[in-house]
Formats: structure tokens, C-alpha cells, sequence
């Protein structure tokens, strides 16, 4: 996991960097118990993800064009692998599980970060970092199938996974 600690505070700055993968974006005037905690939240929450199993423990899960390897972590749309990290390939396995319902920021954001960690700007600051991510993996999906469409949003609340079977 990468972490910014920088003294560039603007927004910008902290899109670009968690569009580039930083997993969090951190202001130098941060105290160093601050620092470390959030440090030992994102291994912890590292961990977590990296332990997360396949539903039914099932190595491939395929679902309409889409198959999940939890085994090399790889997803493959028609046929084409897409080149997802490591995270957004949780948050792919996590929305297409999940597919039946609305997805919120927060809980996506926890996929990313660990249960509970805030970053950003107030209360509501996680959703410029799950933005972020979201629009990268739907590019990444793009790249593959330029009419790729099945990531849904639902401002101020969330995204859903459509199963291509729903209008």
C-alpha cells in the first residue's frame, strides 16, 4: 500500500494521487501518532482483503461476461483479462456479490481502508477516495469493452454491480 504524506493539500493533488494508487493522502501537519495509527489501519485492513476468500470457496466464480479468479486475483471480462490491483479487485468481487442492492460509498471505502478509518476532508471525505477508484476500474473495464456500462452510481449514496439482466 502506498501512502502520500505531503504538505500539498489541495484536492487535485489528492485525486491525482489515489487515482495513481496511493491508498491514502495524508497532510504533513498530521501528528506522528496520527500517522502511525492510520499506518497500522491500512496493514490491517491489507491483510484482511488479502485473506478474502472466493463465495462457496470457489476458486472462479463466473457471472454473465464476467469471471473472478480468487485464486491469481485476476478478472476476466469477455474473455480479456482486465489488469485490476489487487484492491480493485475487491471492490469488483465485493460489488458483483452484492449485486441484488445498492452498494454504499462507505462500505466500499471499507473494502479499501479497513472498517472505520476517515480520510479526507470531514465525515464525508471517503467518497472523493472511492470516486477515484471506481472511475479507475471503470476505465480499466473500458479499455477492455468500450461499451462497458455495469457499474452503476447512485449519487450521494453509492453504486451497484448490474448483472446485465436488469434495464
Amino acid at each position: 500500500p502506498v501512502i502520500f504524506l505531503t504538505v500539498l493539500s489541495d484536492q487535485i493533488y489528492e485525486e491525482a494521487g489515489l487515482l495513481g494508487g496511493a491508498v491514502d493522502f495524508i497532510e504533513k501537519s498530521r501528528s506522528f501518532s496520527i500517522l502511525l495509527k492510520r499506518i497500522e489501519l491500512i496493514l490491517t485492513a491489507h491483510k484482511v482483503r488479502t485473506e478474502r476468500s472466493a463465495p462457496n470457496n470457489q476458486n472462479v466464480v463466473e457471472t454473465n461476461d464476467l469471471t473472478l479468479r480468487y485464486d491469481s486475483r485476476r478478472a476476466i471480462w469477455k474473455q480479456d483479462n482486465v489488469g485490476l490491483t489487487l484492491t480493485e479487485f475487491n471492490i469488483v468481487a465485493y460489488l458483483t456479490e452484492s449485486a441484488d442492492r445498492d452498494v454504499s460509498y462507505r462500505e466500499i471505502y471499507d473494502i479499501v481502508h479497513g472498517e472505520g478509518f476517515l480520510a479526507g476532508d470531514g465525515e464525508i471525505g471517503y467518497r472523493t477516495n472511492v470516486r477515484a477508484f471506481i472511475k479507475r476500474i471503470r476505465q480499466k473495464f473500458r479499455d477492455v469493452d468500450p461499451q462497458f456500462s455495469q457499474i452503476k452510481n447512485y449519487p450521494g449514496f453509492g453504486y451497484r454491480w448490474r448483472d446485465g439482466t436488469e434495464q
